[in-house]
């Protein structure tokens, strides 16, 4: 058995918090206001976004989730967080997980990989891989919207307004899908702010009124601006917040798990740092019963949680 110590990371590392006049209160109106705040609160989740620690992914995930259920209630459909969780989870390896999943499966895409370089993505169509995940047709539209957020990714543009107009440009082009827009904002905004990977963000915050400022009759650039930087800020800082609860729950599966003494423990609690969700179901080694026996004498020692509240088809996480 290779020893937890050659198999689990150190714990991660606690970030600075943010200064208490940073965090938005009330709105921003001016472009000055919403553009100062929303850069305090980027350069406070500058050194999460830079983490190369392994909860960095888990924590990706979990805003992903967040923007995935934000952009399927666009669509009009009524899946919540944890009814995605489970078309991803307990949807098996190669079927289908709807249109809905779908959605999910694109943002943890973008969490994932960045879909504009240098280096150049390991899937150079990602228009075609993304068109299939939002259910779009891929025509010329969608292709001018890729290069336009490609071209906005680079330069001396403000990150804020640069992600901006990908998403306001997006809009025009395909306004039958927010989501694509959302999407390019922040892969757009990640590249400009150095960050390895896109950080999800401005899907799950952004107003839904603020879209009559990108696209319609009382389209306007300067109020459009303004919604964006806010809600880059207030994005952030939920950001933030959710990094630092992360991080002190995996501090606590890290402290529980030299006591652990299953087959797959190390690998299990590996697993519960860098996935969003894990079935209790049988390890590399260990059987299904004793996989299950490890989940619940790790929710016994308040290091992990179940999260959907069921009696069967469970799935566990920090």
């Amino acid at each position: 058995m290779v020893p937890l110590a050659r198999i689990l990371p150190e714990p991660p590392s606690v970030l600075p918090p943010p200064p208490d006049w940073a965090r938005p209160a009330g709105s921003r109106e001016s472009l000055e206001d919403a553009t100062f705040f929303a850069g305090a609160a980027l350069a406070a989740l500058h050194p999460a976004a830079r983490s190369a620690h392994p909860l960095a992914k888990l924590w990706r995930q979990r805003l992903a989730l967040a923007c995935a259920e934000a952009c399927v209630r666009l669509q009009g459909r009524a899946e919540d967080a944890a009814t995605l969780r489970d078309h991803l989870y307990l949807t098996r390896p190669g079927d289908d997980p709807g249109p809905a999943g779908r959605v999910l499966q694109a943002w943890r895409a973008l969490a994932t990989t960045p879909p504009f370089g240098p280096p150049p993505p390991p899937d150079a169509d990602w228009p075609a891989a993304l068109a299939g995940l939002l259910s779009l047709s891929l025509d010329e539209a969608m292709l001018e919207a890729f290069d336009a957020a490609a071209a906005l990714s680079v330069g001396q543009k403000n990150p804020v307004d640069a992600a901006a107009e990908a998403a306001a440009t997006a809009l025009r082009l395909r306004p039958d899908c927010r989501p694509l827009a959302l999407w390019l904002a922040d892969a757009v905004l990640a590249r400009r702010l150095g960050w390895p990977a896109p950080v999800p963000l401005l899907a799950a915050h952004l107003k839904r009124e603020a879209f009559r400022h990108a696209i319609g009759p009382q389209a306007d650039a300067a109020p459009w601006r303004i919604a964006c930087a806010a809600t880059y800020g207030r994005a952030a800082m939920a950001a933030f917040d959710l990094h630092a609860d992360l991080a002190r729950r995996a501090g606590r599966l890290l402290g529980v798990a030299p006591r652990l003494r299953g087959r797959d423990a190390g690998e299990t609690v590996l697993k519960l740092l860098t996935e969003d969700a894990s079935p209790a179901g049988p390890g590399r080694a260990a059987s299904d019963r004793s996989m299950r026996r490890l989940f619940e004498r790790l929710v016994e020692l308040g290091a992990v949680r179940e999260l959907t509240g069921r009696p069967a088809f469970r799935l566990y996480g920090l």
